[in-house]
């Protein structure tokens, strides 16, 4: 064989490959996207439920649980469940069985159907976060912390777009037939998934020479940042509109303001997860939560104006630190096991997430909001001590 033949040949395999990770990183995008976009429309139908029901507020906080539980508690049962199968088929009957519950919520004529459309739906979000985190993984191997950056801020687009399309369909027509239009994007979504998503994708990542294994304390450790790092986001939003109002801002200003955090946050997850790859992973996160913790001690003594003005910021190293913490997992997952380590991790921050708020808001009302600022910005600095305790395990796996 000769030389040019060679090289074409080794051209020909490194275009497939760069085109396989395309697609998969493609394809773990729309499934975040989708996903997550369902999460956060339920926000958009919960007055409708209301006013349809009659349900009282802590009846609403019961339906939104039926969803969140349901994903945050059955991802690691729902991980084992589908380790066998290819992970395209994964995804797309994850988001098939989601569009299943919005489709059981369009047709049901009670609250029953309501409920078990929810719980449908929640089973189906379960499987898809360590499924395609597991994808992009083992797509991009060593290179994955940036492209898992990228994987991370597309589930902010969804929240973005899903909310505010549910919001305007639902000044021309009643929920139910929303609910239904939804369940058509969500199987379009899996139709698209089936067709983007490289066949032949393992359901287990292959251990790569390096990676943590053994008691995997440095796993645990990396959750319990990542909790603690939920938290903090949790409470800091938790307690913005009261501080804004205090300061005189109206009901537009707390709009401008979640749009400011949201819009720099989705950039902080896009690029974070970059710059944790080229400065290391403990020392980005050191920055982005000590810069957290100034930030948002700084909202409560500036005056409406500079507080806005520095929202954005705050929202990039609020969000930003999530894409460097999601893209450690493969380098300390136990074992090897990244879809089972990714499972894991996911269910600590979306419980962090679900109890978070309400710890802070019995704090709230107990010392005011002020305080309730202040505990947040504390939980940011007390990661700093804890990630650098990640200086060992991260060295071990080489990402130090």
């Amino acid at each position: 064989m000769s030389q040019a033949v060679r090289i074409d040949e080794f051209r020909q395999g490194d275009s497939a490959s760069l085109d396989r990770k395309r697609r998969s990183l493609g394809g773990a995008c729309l499934a975040h996207a989708l996903h997550d976009g369902y999460t956060d429309l339920l926000y958009v139908l919960l007055p409708v439920w209301q006013a349809e029901f009659g349900l009282g507020y802590a009846g609403l906080a019961v339906l939104r649980s039926l969803y969140y539980a349901t994903m945050g508690g059955l991802q690691v049962p729902a991980d084992r469940l589908a380790e066998r199968w290819p992970i395209r088929v994964s995804l797309a009957v994850s988001t098939l069985v989601a569009a299943a519950g919005f489709a059981a919520m369009a047709l049901s004529g009670s609250l029953f159907g309501l409920c078990a459309g929810l719980v449908l739906a929640g089973i189906g979000a379960s499987l898809q976060h360590p499924r395609a985190s597991l994808l992009v993984a083992q797509a991009y191997d060593d290179a994955a912390r940036g492209p898992l950056g990228i994987y991370n801020f597309a589930g902010d687009l969804g929240k973005a777009v899903f909310p505010v399309a549910v919001a305007l369909l639902l000044g021309v027509m009643a929920w139910r037939p929303v609910a239904g239009l939804m369940a058509g994007v969500g199987l379009a979504a899996a139709l698209a998934l089936v067709v983007v998503l490289p066949r032949g994708a393992l359901a287990t990542a292959v251990p790569r020479a390096g990676r943590s294994s053994g008691e995997g304390a440095g796993f645990t450790l990396l959750m319990t940042v990542g909790a603690l790092d939920t938290a903090t986001r949790m409470g800091t939003l938790l307690f913005l509109p009261f501080l804004l109002e205090a300061k005189g801002g109206t009901g537009t200003t707390t709009g401008l303001a979640l749009a400011l955090v949201f819009s720099g946050g989705a950039f902080g997850k896009a690029v974070c997860g970059w710059i944790g790859a080229r400065v290391g992973v403990v020392a980005c996160v050191v920055a982005t939560e000590t810069a957290t913790a100034l930030g948002v001690a700084a909202l409560l003594v500036l005056p409406l104006g500079p507080a806005l003005a520095l929202l954005p910021l705050i929202g990039v190293v609020l969000n930003g630190t999530s894409s460097v913490l999601y893209g450690t997992v493969p380098d300390l997952a136990p074992r090897g096991d990244v879809g089972r380590a990714f499972a894991l991790f996911y269910t600590a921050v979306i419980g962090s997430g679900g109890l978070a708020p309400i710890a802070y808001g019995a704090l709230g009302d107990t010392a005011g909001p002020s305080v309730g600022l202040l505990a947040a910005a504390a939980t940011a600095l007390m990661i700093v001590p804890l990630v650098l305790r990640l200086r060992r395990p991260l060295a071990a796996s080489g990402q130090a």
